[in-house]
């Protein structure tokens, strides 16, 4: 019997312009056939999710998901192979310590031998998938491994000794209810990669389309739960017993022990593809490939083969006439995308996983490790951005507390001054021109000194920002992650309504009650560079907001701004004016009105600026601008806001016109 897992059919369709069929979403109800194939019965699901919570969630395979109390429960009844597994780590791990400590004792310097970084990669890669994950996310860490140990734990991406095909096929024929010749119309004889999890194979369908076949490793399931469970022991210790830790090391590898799970779960795996197709496919130049799920299962997943060139070499996507450096520009705006917006992210975008194809895009691949951010914590990273520019360190300080870096009590009068230090090197400079691993690095030095924990969420997102970042440089030295990530946040402070955000975008537009206009002028100018940023959307966002009462506070401060420009510029005219009449004309009698202050001046070249930068604008067209004047003339909205200005005007201009008066 052919077990066959179909694409969902309830969600709302999406086309795929790829290939003309159809990308699907979620089911809520499952819909089970039984359809003769050459005389032998075929079930036929048309639920992936509900496949899997069908399999992965019933009482018969609890060990699906992760769960620790469940296994040390486990494990605590079956002491002797426990015991072995701690002998079968400590023995080669403290032949590898005592190693370093004789060389160290010798002269050599540990941290620059390459002979005992490649003894590492060799020692975690025997020590199993669970170790090969920390090695991993390690390699992703330069504030923590010396360069030479960072370049060889990259090769554990995906360098790995593959295992027998015989094991590979017993597993597709167990998965999929059919042996690989029944199933594929071609299947490559070796593997063409293995990874820590599984191995993938390059293959063909019946149908025609070249596919990638991945088949889980054998007992993996096994391996990893006892090492999780000895290493959580070990974290509990040391977070017990080294006071000095104050992170929450039992978290952080909780998170792991989840996302490891979920990695082991292919049909997980697909669901992930097919929301971030869902998510983020429409960017430009953003490619996912499509799960085929008539092929796949818990073990065997069956995607689209995808031709492409790693990112990192730079020679061959060259050679292609490819703009390497574009395409990470692309992927830094889809990982913005992911953290900021949708909070969905691809948590482990290694040079493996992201591949330049023969068209120009970015496709993604391995949506195995993937994890979200919750709104809060997803608005408090843009607050902290605005406060990072803003030099506001109280601020930054209370967005720490709230992002559970700090706990409510702790006393921040240390700390403010701390970040302040942090970002002494860009108070001549703008904070665009920083690298992710700089801030990283002094921030990992200040939160071992100060009562920092880190969440689990956040080692994730570090590791796919430095990741990303280190492709970036590899690429191209120069090039400034956060300098590209700048207009993203300037386009969501002017148009996003949360009113996290709103309250941002006053931080940042006003200090001591006065208007920041070249604020606002950065703003506009980075926000235009965002690719889907527009002028009228802009502007009819912004008299939304204006007008609620979330803007009262912004609106009444443009309004006394914008009256001092009309009034700098009737000023003008009538300076201009009378001294006309007393020089061309000869009217001497005419007293010669005062132009603009210097302040006043200042604000109408700001208004001017401002202008300017909306005309260059995507979206600025003279003749829909008007045609959107004239609408939203007959706006309440907009017609209370003209009313504050003209009243605004009248007052200055009688109170100026009594003053003058009285001087008289």
């Amino acid at each position: 019997m052919i077990v066959k897992t179909l694409p969902p059919s309830s969600r709302p369709i999406q086309e795929d312009s790829r290939n003309g069929t159809n990308r699907r979403g979620e089911l809520d109800v499952i819909d089970i056939d039984v359809v003769p194939e050459n005389g032998t019965p075929s079930l036929v699901v048309r639920s992936p999710r509900l496949l899997a919570a069908q399999k992965v969630r019933t009482a018969a395979q609890p060990e699906i998901l992760y769960n620790a109390a469940n296994i040390a429960a486990h494990y605590q009844n079956k002491p002797l192979q426990v015991a072995r597994r701690i002998f079968a780590v400590l023995g080669p791990t403290l032949s590898f310590a005592f190693g370093l400590w004789s060389d160290s004792k010798r002269g050599i310097v540990v941290k620059n031998d390459r002979r005992r970084a490649t003894q590492l990669r060799v020692l975690l890669t025997q020590l199993g998938p669970a170790y090969i994950k920390i090695g991993q996310a390690l390699s992703t860490r330069p504030d923590l491994v010396p360069p030479v140990y960072l370049e060889e734990l990259t090769k554990l991406q995906d360098q790995l000794p593959p295992f027998p095909n015989e094991l590979a096929y017993q597993f597709i024929k167990e998965e999929l209810g059919a042996p690989p010749e029944e199933v594929y119309a071609e299947l490559s004889a070796e593997p063409i990669a293995a990874a820590s999890l599984g191995q993938v194979y390059k293959g063909k369908l019946k149908t025609g389309e070249e596919v990638a076949v991945k088949v889980q490793r054998p007992d993996l399931r096994e391996r990893i739960t006892i090492d999780l469970y000895l290493l959580r022991n070990l974290a509990a210790w040391v977070q017990k017993k080294v006071k000095r830790v104050r992170s929450d090391l039992v978290g952080i590898l909780d998170e792991l022990g989840d996302r490891i799970f979920e990695e082991m779960d292919y049909i997980h795996e697909g669901e992930n593809a097919e929301r971030f197709f869902e998510l983020y496919g429409h960017i430009k130049d953003i490619y996912v490939p499509k799960i085929y799920w008539e092929y796949t299962n818990r073990r065997v997943l069956t995607m689209e083969w995808i031709n492409g060139t790693k990112l990192t070499q730079t020679a061959e996507i060259s050679a292609q006439g490819i703009d390497a450096r574009y395409l990470i520009e692309v992927g830094v705006q889809c990982s913005l995308r992911q953290l900021l917006e949708h909070g969905f992210f691809h948590a482990d975008p290694h040079p493996g996983n992201l591949l330049a194809t023969p068209d120009g895009k970015l496709a993604y691949l391995d949506f195995g490790m993937m994890s979200e951010i919750k709104p809060p914590q997803r608005y408090g990273l843009i607050e902290a951005i605005v406060h990072v520019v803003n030099r506001d360190f109280e601020g930054l300080a209370k967005d720490y507390v709230k992002l559970d870096f700090l706990s409510p009590e702790t006393d921040l009068t240390p700390i403010i001054p701390a970040f302040a230090r942090v970002f002494a090197d860009a108070q001549g400079a703008s904070v665009a021109d920083l690298n992710i691993k700089s801030i990283t690095d002094e921030l990992s030095a200040l939160m071992y000194e100060y009562p920092f924990r880190v969440p689990p969420y956040y080692a994730l997102i570090i590791r796919s920002l430095v990741t990303l970042e280190g492709i970036a440089i590899f690429i191209d030295p120069n090039f400034k992650v956060l300098s590209e990530a700048y207009p993203y946040v300037s386009k969501r402070l002017l148009t996003d309504p949360a009113p996290q955000l709103r309250a941002s975008l006053q931080d940042l537009l006003f200090k001591d009650g006065r208007f920041r206009w070249n604020r606002l002028e950065n703003l506009l100018r980075n926000a235009r560079n965002s690719q889907d940023y527009d002028f009228s959307l802009v502007l009819n966002q912004g008299i939304e907001f204006l007008s609620s009462e979330r803007g009262a506070f912004i609106l009444d401060k443009l309004v006394d701004e914008s009256v001092n420009g009309l009034d700098a510029l009737s000023k003008n005219v009538l300076h201009n004016f009378t001294s006309l009449l007393r020089e061309r004309v000869g009217l001497t009698a005419v007293n010669e009105t005062p132009a603009a202050t210097v302040e006043q001046q200042q604000t109408l070249e700001h208004i001017k600026h401002i202008l300017g930068i909306l005309r260059e604008t995507r979206g600025f067209d003279p003749l829909q601008l008007a045609s959107q004047i004239s609408q939203l003339f007959v706006n309440s909205d907009v017609q209370r806001l003209g009313q504050q200005i003209a009243s605004r005007f009248t007052q200055k201009a009688v109170a100026r016109m009594i003053r003058q008066l009285l001087a008289a």
